[in-house]
Formats: C-alpha cells, sequence, structure tokens
C-alpha cells in the first residue's frame, strides 16, 4: 500500500471517530462503519482522480482486488468495469489492513496509532 493512501485513509477513521460513528462500543464493527457502511468515493471521474493522484494504476487497482477475492472468497464474484467500484473496494482491503496491523483495544489506542500514520 502506498504511503499516500495509508496516510489519507487513517485520516478517513480518524474523520469517523472525530464524528462519533466509531468508539469503544462498536470495535467489532469499525471497519464496517468505515469503510463499508457507505461508499469511499462517489463518482466515476473522482475515483480516477484518485487512482491517479495515488499513482495506481487501473490495471493494478484491479490486480490488488482480483487477489483479495481470490484469497477471501476463493474466486472472484465483482466486476472491476469502472474506477468507482474498484477504489471503493481498495479503499476496503487497505482500510482492513490498517485496522488489522493496528490491532487497538480501544478508540484511545487507534487515535495515537492513526496519528503516528499521518504525521
Amino acid at each position: 500500500m502506498k504511503h499516500s493512501v495509508k496516510q489519507e485513509l487513517a485520516h478517513h477513521i480518524l474523520d469517523r471517530i472525530n464524528d462519533g460513528v466509531i468508539d469503544d462500543a462498536n470495535k467489532d464493527d469499525w471497519h464496517f462503519h468505515c469503510f463499508n457502511e457507505d461508499y469511499y468515493i462517489i463518482g466515476y471521474y473522482e475515483a480516477e482522480q484518485w487512482l491517479k493522484n495515488h499513482d495506481i494504476s487501473a490495471f493494478e487497482a484491479i490486480g490488488i482486488c482480483q487477489e483479495y477475492e481470490n484469497e477471501v472468497f476463493g474466486e472472484q464474484y465483482k466486476m472491476y468495469d469502472n474506477a468507482e467500484t474498484t477504489v471503493n473496494m481498495l479503499a476496503y482491503i487497505y482500510g482492513d489492513q490498517i485496522l488489522n496491523e493496528i490491532d487497538a483495544d480501544n478508540i484511545e489506542e487507534l487515535t495515537e496509532a492513526l496519528n503516528d500514520i499521518v504525521e
């Protein structure tokens, strides 16, 4: 995962904390509330720009998504035929990686680790 993506997604998680969407009471659902409850990026153009801004090619992004599906589900079930679908799945995958790497027990630990990433 590119550092610029990691920083951006860390900011997104911090925003969800600051908005009160995730807290100690819903620890098991942090990933869901941050990356699955709603789209991370809305719009094909915005998603294309996101890829471009992070220097990720469409083929690289699709490959990451397909590899993830194969590893987790044993098959590919989604069509990555547009940038919006692809970027939202990338955010889902990378968000999961960030939260698993941090492995925080509470919001305070999570916030501290995220602040280390964004600095």
